[in-house]
């Protein structure tokens, strides 16, 4: 607890002046005492000698020793070692009540150092009936350890003194509001797997952004459990492509509510199959029964994730091309592009004319015009067979019309002199 952050600010007096102000911001909650147990403040370590029976509660529960707390927390130093196990089977002595609902938040920067397991004592805790589970806030932990908590309760990491701050605020809103929520993201089967996607929380009816969330699967790959204002009902849009709504929610208070919206999902992804090269390509991607609306624009060789059902993908090339695919549950879709080849072409005069592409049909389809103000141009074209028809643009008659076919083959380059 002696190691500096990097406010220069040692963590056990940055967790002194936090805490302190933790048992301010508790001070005349109804219903409600604490107490302080303290470890590793009594016994320095030796060479040869840790005392893993330094633990204490300092100050018992009691009604108004707010002051007491704090008076007490001014004066701890950090000496010792971390006997977790045993601080944590003490201290299911330190409540007078067990028909209470009992809380501790366990602040440690350090990893158990004695011969105790953590998940022994929480074991021997629940087989006495003893029904606690500590909040844990980890200061600057390595997140392997994280394990090892897991048998214990729920752990919040902390790296930096203001991660901290944020961590406790949470840990004692949990504590002291029973109101809890959890956003069910379904999958096809109805399995909550879905997640990392941004979550808007509206009072309901109305523009007035509540809460803006980025949906998180836990440690235990449930999804995260929220602390939500209970009084006021809620519309929800979970901003996938395209977004899925629920509106009106209400939230009942002094229980965990689960919010369940299907978002199954899966994944589109583009690939030129042949290039030799890099090229700027991008797909409009367009739901199916919406067509004039786009719903993402997408560059050439990424992946990106969609509401699963079928789509309609515009292919942004010369000339431009269409397929209709359909989007599985946690699956890609590939959408296989040809890597265009180079048109480039040269005239003596400024001339007008137009592109086209031979159809499967036999017809030709047109694809861009020549520019008029110029006696050059360029265009990257799918692979094809192509006519260019044209004149000069200062000849007043028709019958100087000419036309030439070319082919286009991808990756290469075909040039014209018209």
């Amino acid at each position: 607890m002696n190691a500096e952050w990097d406010d220069k600010q040692t963590r056990i007096e940055a967790a002194k002046e936090l805490l302190a102000q933790a048992v301010d911001s508790l001070e005349g909650s109804a219903n409600l005492e604490i107490a302080l147990r303290v470890y590793g403040h009594q016994s320095p370590i030796t060479p040869t000698f840790q005392n893993c029976n330094d633990t204490k509660l300092e100050i018992p529960f009691g009604i108004n020793n707010f002051q007491r707390i704090k008076g007490f927390i001014k004066t701890i130093k950090a000496k010792g070692t971390t006997p977790i196990a045993r601080s944590l089977e003490a201290s299911a002595e330190d409540f007078p009540d067990m028909n209470s609902r009992n809380i501790i938040i366990l602040i440690t920067d350090g990893l158990e150092a004695c011969d105790n397991d953590p998940c022994v004592i929480a074991k021997k805790l629940k087989d006495k009936n003893i029904n606690i589970t500590p909040f844990v806030i980890g200061l600057g932990l390595n997140l392997d350890y994280l394990e090892q908590f897991k048998c214990i309760g729920s752990y919040s990491e902390a790296e930096t003194k203001n991660a901290f701050k944020n961590a406790l605020k949470n840990v004692v809103s949990k504590a002291l509001v029973n109101t809890t929520v959890q956003i069910n993201l379904n999958d096809i089967s109805g399995k909550p797997v879905e997640t990392d996607v941004t979550m808007f929380l509206y009072k309901a009816g109305t523009n007035q952004l509540k809460y803006t969330f980025e949906h998180t699967m836990n440690r235990y790959n449930n999804p995260d459990t929220l602390i939500l204002d209970p009084s006021i009902k809620y519309d929800l849009v979970v901003n996938t492509t395209p977004k899925v709504e629920l509106y009106d929610i209400t939230i009942k208070k002094n229980i965990h509510n689960t919010i369940v919206l299907d978002a199954p999902q899966g994944y589109i992804r583009t690939r030129l199959v042949n290039a030799t090269r890099n090229y700027n390509i991008q797909t409009r991607v367009i739901q199916d029964n919406n067509l004039a609306s786009t719903l993402n624009v997408q560059d050439i060789n990424t992946t990106d994730k969609y509401i699963v059902g079928n789509y309609k993908v515009e292919i942004l090339t010369l000339p431009r091309s269409y397929q209709n695919i359909k989007v599985n549950q946690s699956s890609v879709t590939n959408i296989d592009i040809e890597a265009p080849g180079l048109f480039t072409y040269k005239c003596g005069n400024t001339t007008v004319g137009q592109i086209f592409i031979l159809n499967v049909n036999g017809k030709w389809d047109w694809v861009c015009n020549i520019d008029q103000q110029s006696t050059s141009g360029q265009w990257y074209l799918q692979p094809g067979q192509y006519r260019v028809a044209y004149r000069q643009k200062s000849i007043r008659s028709s019958v100087y019309s000419y036309e030439q076919d070319f082919r286009i083959i991808s990756n290469k380059t075909t040039s014209l002199n018209l």
